[in-house]
């Protein structure tokens, strides 16, 4: 029962973190709707046993069984995910639409605050996304974007980067090539 409340907890602050983030960067109905299957039967009650509260119940289900139902569930109806928009049949990686692009910074941002807690630092982000994100197969812009990103934070800070004015012209820039 206690890995329950805690696992609900965490979820909780951070889809609320990602929703003050989204916010920030005018996709309020992205922050709103994040993360809501992760209330669902398949992907709350695998996280719930196992939760550690150290790192993703995903992973530590990974590394009992070789792969998460919960995982397959939620990549799948999030397309916030990078996986969301790959196809495996064609090798085919598509672009990321701005919104969902956006909705994915605020993730990645939220996720590492609410597992570092105290310690957070942003050159974590960028550190997370070289060493998990990055791999997975995403189009080389998409890549290119999201590198910009977390490296500016670090160089920046968060309130110069989390933000609609500065999010959308370096999408712009560099995945759609316009000139600003």
């Amino acid at each position: 029962m206690k890995r329950f409340f805690k696992h609900l907890g965490l979820v909780n602050k951070h889809r609320w973190n990602v929703f003050k983030l989204c916010c920030k960067c005018g996709q309020f109905w992205r922050g709103l709707v994040h993360d809501l299957s992760k209330y669902s039967r398949e992907e709350f009650w695998e996280s719930v046993k196992y939760y550690t509260g150290t790192g993703s119940p995903l992973n530590e289900c990974r590394k009992a069984n070789g792969y998460s139902g919960a995982w397959l569930h939620h990549k799948g109806r999030n397309k916030h995910h990078l996986e969301y928009w790959y196809d495996w049949e064609s090798d085919v990686q598509y672009y990321m639409p701005y919104k969902y692009a956006v909705e994915c910074i605020c993730d990645k941002i939220a996720a590492t605050k609410c597992y570092r807690g105290k310690t957070y630092e942003p050159s974590m982000v960028l550190d997370h996304w070289s060493r998990v994100g990055s791999k997975v197969p995403t189009n080389p812009k998409m890549k290119e974007f999201f590198d910009k990103v977390f490296s500016d934070l670090i160089e920046l800070g968060e309130k110069q980067v989390v933000n609609k004015k500065y999010l959308k012209a370096t999408y712009d820039k560099v995945v759609l090539g316009k000139n600003i």
